[in-house]
């Protein structure tokens, strides 16, 4: 707590004052073109390895970037009604799952003993569990070990997941929305993206060009 309240302290007297302008733009509304679902691991920051300023990221967080299916999400809203604002609400353009290596929530997927006294988190972990045979299906995890291979074949479940919404589905047809599936190494910094034809594709400048060149479908 004392390194966050003198972060604010530092904020207020070093950074804020070259942001006074864009927090009174943002004031009154907010128009992202990227709704970012990730998980709640304190190790992933994405406004920091993204470069985004406040206001270009609409950013859900939860354990193990998971999405419950349009068919489950009567049992967990929070994802579900960030899904429905963003898209038709803020219409955003774009929706990235990104997991990341060294996840906790893979590693209890995969059996790993949960915290003791955890009541919610093995009923939340479930939304992950068809990853699981994903990845024993499409593993191109390469040397990886099994949580970080479980957490690129989670990337793609959840993705998945996000498209099984009508209102997603409506969007892709018409062509006004694209789903990317990323996933970030924390110990590289370095953040990959999936090509259905490449597998996992490092994000630099080709790639970055490439995705930015595709159209919106």
């Amino acid at each position: 707590m004392k390194k966050l309240i003198q972060g604010l302290v530092d904020f207020r007297r070093h950074t804020l004052p070259a942001y006074r302008l864009t927090f009174a733009k943002l004031a009154k509304s907010q128009n992202p073109d990227c709704l970012f679902i990730a998980c709640s691991d304190s190790r992933v920051v994405p406004n920091l390895f993204a470069s985004t300023n406040p206001g270009d990221l609409f950013v859900v967080r939860n354990v193990g970037n998971l999405v419950p299916t349009h068919a489950t999400a009567s049992r967990d809203q929070s994802v579900s009604s960030a899904l429905e604002f963003s898209v038709l609400a803020l219409g955003v353009n774009d929706i990235v799952v990104c997991g990341h290596s060294n996840c906790g929530a893979m590693k209890g997927l995969l059996g790993g003993q949960l915290p003791e006294g955890a009541s919610t988190l093995g009923g939340w972990l479930s939304h992950g569990q068809s990853s699981l045979a994903r990845m024993a299906k499409e593993d191109d995890g390469g040397d990886l070990p099994d949580y970080d291979r479980l957490s690129r074949a989670n990337v793609l479940e959840q993705v998945d997941h996000v498209r099984s919404f009508p209102f997603v589905q409506q969007r892709l047809g018409e062509r006004t929305l694209r789903v990317h599936g990323w996933w970030f190494d924390v110990g590289s910094a370095d953040v990959y993206a999936h090509e259905p034809d490449l597998g996992w594709v490092l994000i630099d400048e080709e790639e970055g060009a490439r995705i930015l060149g595709e159209p919106v479908d």
